[in-house]
């Protein structure tokens, strides 16, 4: 049985003490989802590198840094400066895919890569060698607190296949509409890493971990 790790998203935080609800999640957390939005590969602005630069003293939690942003590649050693961990990119966002991921390992930085829910999964077949994390998104990106795309859980066990085929150490993130209801239903597809954002940020701080753990299935 894989142990499933939660990435709580700040894209659903408080955005005006987000420190502080790094830290409201701290015990349960894997890692910190920080989703990175242009306004231009997504209808959206969230933050950039100085944002994240201000939350990395807060907590020594992994910053797995979703960029939705294009091009992509000249922003790439801001954000790893302000110390994400983990950075995903999106296929679409950028000529060479694989140029852009050889550049974020270089730099010992961990490498993903974002499936859209029309991207298709044969896509990420060449990259499966040089990736620690594979993103499938069950909403389309850009904004929080979307329904769930049921259709996507057979890409969800796609990805498992090709990385169990791989035999590499690699990570299936999903991303968008994670709650209690459709957590269970991406673990059981193959999902390692669950971001949940609105799910976890529910309610005040106190309601935090019990919102975690419905996520698990472990009710109170």
């Amino acid at each position: 049985m894989r142990q499933v790790q939660i990435a709580p998203s700040l894209l659903s935080a408080d955005f005006a003490r987000l420190g502080e609800e790094i830290k409201a999640v701290e015990s349960f957390a894997n890692m910190i989802h920080l989703d990175v939005m242009d306004g231009h590969f997504v209808p959206n602005l969230t933050f950039g590198p100085p944002v994240i630069a201000k939350l990395r003293p807060w907590t020594k939690l992994p910053f797995d840094v979703h960029l939705m942003i294009a091009p992509v590649d000249p922003l790439l050693g801001d954000f790893i400066e302000a110390g994400a961990n983990i950075i995903t990119v999106h296929p679409e966002a950028g000529p060479h895919i694989y140029r852009t991921l050889q550049f974020i390992k270089e730099q010992g930085t961990k490498a993903g890569v974002a499936l859209n829910p029309g991207t298709p999964v044969d896509l990420i077949k060449p990259l499966l060698s040089i990736v620690d994390l594979i993103l499938v998104m069950t909403v389309n990106p850009g904004f929080g607190g979307q329904a769930f795309i049921e259709s996507q859980l057979p890409k969800i066990k796609d990805v498992r296949r090709l990385i169990d085929e791989s035999g590499r150490d690699i990570m299936l993130e999903v991303d968008g509409g994670i709650s209690p209801e459709t957590a269970s239903l991406v673990i059981e597809a193959g999902a390692d890493v669950l971001v949940a954002g609105s799910a976890i940020f529910k309610g005040d701080a106190s309601h935090y971990d019990k919102n975690h753990k419905a996520l698990r299935g472990q009710n109170d």
